[in-house]
């Protein structure tokens, strides 16, 4: 079974269109950035006869990536979290440690390559919330929002919903939840 970062490899090499666009005329990628971070780079033109917004290069960090589709993804009203059992177990851990912030590549993870990028989610659905609906929505909503931010093409979102997050559960949780005071 090919892996996920293959797959995506196979699509850009048989499915990239030509274009002409600044963000993929001239793409490159390296594996590593200066801070040693894994990412893209789009590869501008050089020279003076380049216009302005088109020297130079710029990287993107697979990191980057996540937290643009974590933000989107939590914009849907229907979706209570992002993350699957352990990972939402250590981040409930993290979040209550005083000065400790929330992860919000938690329940994100992305695959990026010298035009495109796939991205895997890990979701908590409201309870009543129609779970294909919803999906739709969360697709929707991060590809524009990594196409817009990023200028790669998002070329897959999967989505697995962990679980549903029933209205009555949040509140056991936080008033104690046994029988005995």
């Amino acid at each position: 079974m090919a892996t996920l970062a293959s797959q995506l490899r196979e699509r850009e090499v048989t499915t990239m269109p030509e274009t002409t666009d600044r963000t993929s005329a001239n793409a490159g990628t390296r594996s590593r950035n200066e801070a040693g971070e894994k990412g893209t780079t789009l590869k501008g033109r050089r020279g003076t006869d380049a216009p302005g917004g088109m020297r130079g290069d710029t990287t993107v960090a697979d990191r980057v990536v996540a937290k643009i589709a974590g933000m989107a993804a939590r914009e849907i009203p229907e979706i209570h979290n992002l993350g699957g059992g352990m990972a939402r177990a250590f981040g409930a851990v993290k979040e209550r440690v005083p000065g400790a912030s929330g992860d919000i590549t938690r329940g994100v993870s992305v695959e990026v390559g010298e035009r495109q990028a796939a991205v895997d989610l890990d979701v908590i659905v409201e309870y009543g919330a129609s779970i294909v609906d919803t999906a739709g929505d969360v697709r929707a909503n991060v590809i524009q929002a990594v196409e817009n931010m990023t200028g790669l093409e998002v070329v897959e979102v999967n989505i697995a919903v962990h679980d549903v997050h029933l209205p009555d559960e949040e509140e056991e949780s936080e008033g104690g939840g046994g029988r005995v005071a």
